[in-house]
């Protein structure tokens, strides 16, 4: 069972200041107020007090005049105070909470009461536990190799709908135009309507983990192996080494262990061999580099060609099968069996003497069609093989130039350092200097434990894991809830009477948006001409996600914040429903009515606050008004008292 809110606190920088907004539980509770009066601080409030990052409240007479915010939780039979002070100097964010279990109905404390002690992360914790979260689910982030631990920050993305979002085509939840916010709504919505089976989670999570391990294990044996070519550090060193006479010459590309022997070789000689004379390493590596350059392009347009002839094979295949069907076709006019000479007509089974000739040349166009099918079918997997190859064979020498350009950059630094030495000796100890710092390192790696092979093991747990997850039915858990859902969602439209109502409506949680499908294709919200529309779609999509998780014990806070809705109808300084004209006032209304339809609906399961400018006299909206902070009648979220304190 998760949470509502039953009440606001806040506290101001005087001692005995404390300010409580209520709320009840269960219903729609709507502030109205003039501007400036506080009343969008209330969600910031809430944001802020449920471990936020950032300190969302906005610059005003709140971070003027509060020190100290609080919001009380409840649910049945449990209540949850929690806490959390303004930033302190230049601190960006307060980073610890107060946390209090009150036993039901128990008032918020006083302001001395309270000890800051939680860190923000442990508060995120209690909350995300007290709000039902399963703290061992992990989910995968979309478009990131991680994974999520769902918690009370992410449900608020479905209870929050601020000022410049709860009308906004181009955005359907709270925090979607952040960065890398989409991707964790994406990522997270499954888990909160309950397709994610923990578990299912659990394995799919220790798969992932098998998954890595294989991997790091792959990695680990390639580079304890000494079966590979040396690296180019190495091959740089050895000739340097034959540059200065520690070795004799070598030839051709050598395996790593061949090339360490020699290297401490040359650690053994006291003084430099002869060499070639006239010999030139860094000469030696650039042919070597030519050669692998005309290899590459060779091998590159030897794959464009294939993919040409791939494609050429595709397109005949295409155009004969489609040949071949219109043939095929003609082959209801067949021979007689007991008179080879005579056709049959298909129509009236009379004999057809003329269409001999015809029907025999159909035969063998239509036998030599079939057998260029049967050719390019042998042929296109034998194409594809060689691309792979080609490919393949693409990469190998990538990593060979990577490896003679290292080679070739090492060689250079190090022969510029030796020709400044005239001397040979001087010349030799240098290298040998270099060698012996490589070979100690290389002796290090060498020390380390051994790398034992696990490779046959991890796979054949991942194959049980796979196996096991085959039947896995996640996805179609979640097109089926979304499918319900998407139902919800066009009785809401329609009800609130918007375009595209009569063609159906889905919400697609790729494109975080809702669509309309019509004849003429499918429709985003941000193409829904109207801000009365996109207001419309925002609140039907959210009141059937929070109907269905109410219904189904989704772990996502019972709230549904909606700062000023009525922004679509008149201008924000407006304040009564004398601004409204008759049309917008009752679809003002519809919306009112909407709001509390659904409450009727969940029986109590569920609370809507509303922070509006509008005031109207209907009973519709009247009756749901809990505060009215108008500067005719001196109220607001910060008392006036505190500011005539404070300028005193």
């Amino acid at each position: 069972m998760t949470f509502q809110i039953k009440a606001i606190t806040i506290y101001g920088k005087r001692p005995g200041q404390m300010r409580t907004v209520p709320f009840k539980t269960g219903a729609l509770n709507i502030v109205t107020g003039d501007s400036r009066r506080g009343k969008s601080a209330l969600l910031t409030i809430i944001d802020y007090c449920l471990a936020s990052t950032d300190y969302p409240v906005k610059a005003g007479k709140v971070r003027d005049y509060v020190s100290t915010y609080a919001v009380t939780l409840t649910k049945p039979g449990q209540q949850l105070f929690v806490a959390r002070r303004a930033p302190e100097a230049k601190a960006a964010v307060s980073t610890v909470l107060c946390v209090i279990t009150q036993a039901p109905d128990t008032p918020p404390p006083q302001l001395e009461e309270l000890h800051f002690t939680t860190p923000q992360d442990t508060a995120k914790d209690l909350l995300s536990n007290f709000c039902g979260i399963d703290s061992t689910v992990r989910v995968p982030a979309v478009g990131k190799n991680t994974l999520i631990a769902p918690s009370i920050r992410h449900a608020l993305f479905f209870c929050f709908q601020a000022q410049n979002e709860v009308a906004n085509p181009d955005v359907l939840f709270h925090s979607q135009g952040e960065d890398w916010k989409p991707n964790t709504i994406r990522g997270v919505i499954p888990y909160f309507l309950g397709a994610v089976d923990r578990e299912q989670a659990l394995l799919h999570n220790r798969l992932r983990n098998l998954r890595r391990d294989l991997a790091d294990n792959e990695a680990m044996l390639a580079a304890s192996t000494d079966v590979t070519p040396a690296s180019g550090q190495a091959q740089a060193l050895l000739a340097e080494a034959v540059e200065v006479g520690l070795v004799p010459p070598r030839t051709g590309e050598q395996p790593a262990d061949e090339v360490l022997r020699h290297l401490r070789n040359a650690m053994v000689h006291g003084a430099p061999q002869a060499g070639s004379p006239g010999d030139d390493p860094i000469a030696a590596l650039h042919t070597q580099r030519t050669e692998l350059r005309r290899l590459f392009s060779q091998t590159r347009a030897k794959i464009a060609d294939l993919k040409t002839e791939l494609a050429e094979n595709d397109e005949f295949n295409d155009q004969a099968l489609e040949q071949r069907a219109r043939l095929a076709s003609l082959g209801l006019l067949s021979r007689d069996p007991d008179t080879a000479d005579r056709a049959r007509c298909p129509v009236c089974d009379s004999s057809v003497p003329a269409a001999n000739e015809t029907v025999a040349g159909l035969v063998r166009d239509l036998a030599h069609l079939d057998g260029d099918l049967q050719a390019i079918g042998s042929d296109t997997p034998a194409i594809r093989r060689l691309i792979a190859a080609g490919e393949d064979r693409l990469q190998t020498l990538r990593s060979e130039l990577a490896r003679n350009q290292e080679e070739i950059n090492e060689l250079t630094t190090a022969l510029r350092t030796l020709h400044r030495e005239p001397d040979d000796l001087r010349r030799a100890a240098i290298v040998q200097g270099r060698i012996s710092l490589f070979l100690d390192t290389a002796a290090q790696q060498v020390a380390a434990p051994r790398v034992h092979d696990r490779r046959e093991a991890l796979r054949e747990q991942i194959a049980g894991l796979e196996e096991q997850l085959s039947g896995s039915t996640q996805e179609e858990r979640l097109t089926s809830f979304l499918s319900l859902i998407n139902q919800e969602i066009k009785k809401k439209a329609k009800a609130l009477d918007l375009d595209f109502s009569g063609s159906p409506i889905r919400l697609d949680i790729g494109r975080l948006t809702v669509v309309a499908d019509t004849v003429d294709g499918p429709v985003q919200l941000k193409n829904m001409g109207s801000a009365e529309n996109h207001l419309g779609y925002h609140v039907s999509t959210l009141l059937s996600l929070h109907e269905w998780f109410a219904e189904h014990h989704g772990p996502v806070p019972r709230v549904l914040i909606l700062d000023q809705p009525s922004q679509v109808y008149f201008p924000a300084e407006a304040t009564g429903e004398v601004e409204l004209q008759t049309n917008d006032r009752m679809h003002l209304l519809n919306l009112f009515v909407a709001l509390h339809h659904t409450l009727q609906q969940l029986d109590g399961k569920m609370q809507i606050i509303v922070m509006e400018h509008a005031d109207l006299a209907d009973p519709g909206f009247s009756q749901h008004v809990v505060e009215r902070w108008r500067y005719g009648n001196d109220s607001a979220l910060v008392p006036s008292a505190w500011m005539d304190h404070e300028d005193s």
